[in-house]
Order: structure tokens, then C-alpha cells, then sequence
């Protein structure tokens, strides 16, 4: 029976490697195994740390090979429905999005049933759902995106601590992945939207080197 965690993991990961492989053409214009590896790295870079920090083994990508179809499935897409993908302006922000919402609380219910705490469960989540992307913006020679003036990483904390919420609260399983998921979408959509950011650490530039 597929369950619903089941669900969310195997189409985020679809998502990602979409978003990877979009990615890595619109920057290097990579052969298949270049852009194959980059959507790779993003569907299961998140997860993989997730794991490894809980203690989770073996990694999911790897007792599972669905997860692989499914990288290889995404990476297919991109390839396939690269120009109708380009020529929507919002297509890679919409696939990492729902990426980064599905992760998101995957991570934190997985974090939830190894026995974390709350807080640490909704940061695992938040770890799953960006790690990968970070990782994908490094391997591209690109600024990480939780370090650029977009709310990204705190609107996947955001659905993760509600989510953790919910299940302490006893909010049916189903219904809370779907409301939470759902308000990271909405969280990253309306950010970049509207052109929203968190308050700079420092105005001020970095100190004069003596």
C-alpha cells in the first residue's frame, strides 16, 4: 500500500532532479551524466544528511530504488520539456518548491519517529529540504540560495515546526502533510512574489582589514 510519507518522498525527489537538471543546462549545458549527476545530487543530498545525522542507515536512496527511477524519471522530464520548461519563468521555482515543501516534512516525521526532539525534528526537516539545493547551487558555481536575499530555508523551519505542532496535537497524519506542505508553498510563492526577506544580520559592510 502506498502511504502518503511514500508518496510526498518519491515525487519530491522527482522534483528535485528536475530542478537540478534545469539547473545544471541553464549554467553549464552539461552532457546526460553531467546533468543526471546534478539532479542526483540534489534529490538526495538532503536526505542523505538527514539520515546520516539521525543515524538512519542504510540511506533511503539506497534501500529503496524507486527513489533512483524516480531521479532518473525527472531528469528524463527536464530533458524532454526543456524549452516549454524555460519559457515558463516560474517553472524551476515551482519544482523546487514543491520539492522543498515535501522534504520538509518528510525529514521532520522521520526526525519524529526515530525519537528527536520536536525542535530537532522540524530542523532535520528543514535540513532535508534545503541541503540539497545547496549543494546543487555549489556544484553549478552559484551563491547558495539560503545565503541570498530570499526566504527559502525559514519558510521550510516554518512548515516543519507546524507540522511537529500537528502531530503533537494528534491533527490526522494525512490532513498535516497536506497543511503543511502547503504552507511552505505558499510561504516561498508569496516571498518571491512580493519580493520579501528577512532583515539583513548587519546594514553595514565588513570591517576595514588593519
Amino acid at each position: 500500500m502506498i502511504t502518503v510519507q511514500y508518496f510526498f518522498e518519491v515525487t519530491g525527489t522527482g522534483f528535485f532532479a528536475i530542478s537540478g537538471a534545469l539547473a545544471a543546462s541553464e549554467k553549464a549545458r552539461p552532457d546526460w551524466f553531467g546533468a543526471t549527476f546534478i539532479g542526483f545530487i540534489t534529490a538526495i543530498g538532503g536526505g542523505s544528511l538527514r539520515d546520516m545525522l539521525l543515524g538512519s542507515f542504510p540511506l533511503a536512496w539506497v534501500k529503496d530504488v524507486t527513489l533512483l527511477y524516480a531521479i532518473f524519471a525527472g531528469v528524463v522530464v527536464a530533458n524532454v520539456l526543456y524549452i516549454p520548461l524555460l519559457r515558463l519563468r516560474k517553472s524551476f521555482l515551482l519544482f523546487d518548491t514543491l520539492g522543498i515543501a515535501m522534504f520538509a516534512i518528510l525529514g521532520a516525521e522521520k526526525a519524529l519517529g526515530v525519537g528527536a526532539h520536536p525542535i530537532v525534528a522540524a530542523i532535520m526537516g528543514m535540513f532535508s529540504a534545503v541541503m540539497g539545493g545547496v549543494i546543487r547551487d555549489t556544484l553549478t558555481n552559484e551563491i547558495p540560495i539560503i545565503f541570498r536575499k530570499e526566504i527559502y530555508a525559514t519558510a521550510c523551519f516554518a512548515g516543519a515546526a507546524i507540522f511537529v505542532i500537528n502531530a503533537g496535537l494528534g491533527v490526522e497524519r494525512t490532513l498535516n502533510f497536506f497543511v503543511s506542505g502547503f504552507l511552505i508553498v505558499v510561504i516561498r510563492l508569496i516571498a518571491h512574489r512580493m519580493n520579501l526577506s528577512l532583515p539583513k544580520f548587519r546594514e553595514d559592510g565588513p570591517p576595514p582589514i588593519a
